[in-house]
């Protein structure tokens, strides 16, 4: 049995996650796969309850997981310099170092191109992110009002795990190249490092062709071309910004799922933000979260679970219905029920 939790994050969380959960049931149900769910409180919920954005209950319960939806966290309105209103730095206390993030496009959904199908690889739990890279305290400082310093984290462990996972989905995938994008020439120590990191693992992988891009030419590359790459890894900050670009070149965030690894948990947590300008309107586009959860079926050994829920995803981006975002009418849970029925429907022709 499966033990899954569920955090329902802010904003369009609360509705956007719900419909995964269904559509997960579903799937669960159709092979066979029990799931024990749990829900746990984060965020805006989690402050109401226990004086805290994450309480020490919900890591405590996490940890006794499989792994865990999360919906998106709507920090940009927390209280400023309130220790008990921040971020909450999942990641870097469980341990969840890889996160996983498909690109793809559809001939149906309007983008800049088609033919796009890329798996990103960004370490999380380094970098310049401060709430991600200190255990106490923040990664920036400023010692007068005129200067800020900001501390860049990259270790030889933290580069060569992400790496490793980045080769292991290579093997899986057709083309078998993984690309990894960094700015040595400039960062020679911190990208440096990544790079070095890179370059070993490639030795382990005869297999796997190894390219190297300077991430301000991968990021020209990737809106001319974006063709022309496969799987792609690299540091946290790079990673956060090309992952959304990618997310636009083939459609926006609606679409983007995301799922971040550790030695033992996965956190299933789609691309995009809380959006609280629409939080409310039953308009959020639930495929991203959705899509999420089917990576985390497939990472914790359900693959049959997770290509069903994919199937299913692509069947309503096909056919519809779709929310605003994609040029429809339908509201969140619409889409939700919608992709759920086709999960059914396919069992319904296996039989």
């Amino acid at each position: 049995m499966l033990k899954i939790g569920i955090l329902l994050g802010d904003d369009i969380g609360l509705e956007v996650v719900p419909e995964a959960v269904k559509v997960m049931k579903a799937a669960a149900r159709k092979v066979g796969l029990e799931v024990a769910w749990s829900d746990h409180p984060i965020g805006k919920r989690g402050h109401e309850l226990h004086g805290h954005t994450m309480p020490q209950a919900t890591v405590a319960a996490l940890e006794e997981t499989d792994g865990f939806l999360c919906g998106p966290i709507g920090h940009g309105a927390y209280p400023r310099n309130d220790p008990t209103w921040i971020m909450p730095p999942l990641r870097k206390r469980l341990d969840l170092y890889a996160s996983i993030k498909p690109v793809k496009s559809y001939p149906n959904i309007q983008s800049i191109h088609k033919n796009v199908d890329i798996v990103f690889l960004r370490e999380v739990t380094e970098g310049m992110q401060s709430s991600d890279t200190v255990v106490a305290g923040s990664g920036e400082f400023r010692p007068n009002d005129d200067i800020t310093i900001a501390a860049r984290v990259i270790t030889r462990k933290g580069s060569s795990r992400v790496a490793r996972e980045a080769f292991e989905i290579a093997r899986t995938r057709p083309r078998k190249t993984v690309t990894s994008v960094h700015k040595e020439p400039v960062y020679r120590l911190a990208c440096g490092m990544f790079a070095e990191e890179c370059r070993k693992l490639a030795k382990e992988y005869p297999d796997i062709t190894l390219n190297e891009v300077l991430v301000d030419g991968f990021a020209m590359k990737l809106v001319m071309k974006p063709q022309q790459f496969d799987v792609v890894v690299t540091t946290n900050q790079f990673g956060d910004i090309l992952t959304d670009e990618g997310a636009g070149v083939v459609g926006g965030l609606g679409l983007a799922p995301g799922l971040c690894v550790g030695e033992r948990l996965a956190m299933s947590q789609a691309t995009h933000g809380s959006a609280p300008d629409i939080a409310g309107k039953r308009i959020a586009n639930p495929i991203g979260q959705i899509w999420s959860g089917a990576l985390m079926l497939e990472h914790l050994g359900h693959p049959e679970a997770a290509a069903d829920v994919v199937r299913a995803i692509e069947r309503v981006i096909i056919d519809g219905p779709h929310t605003p975002d994609m040029k429809g009418r339908a509201s969140t849970s619409e889409v939700g029920a919608a992709v759920a029925d086709a999960v059914r429907a396919q069992s319904k022709i296996a039989v």
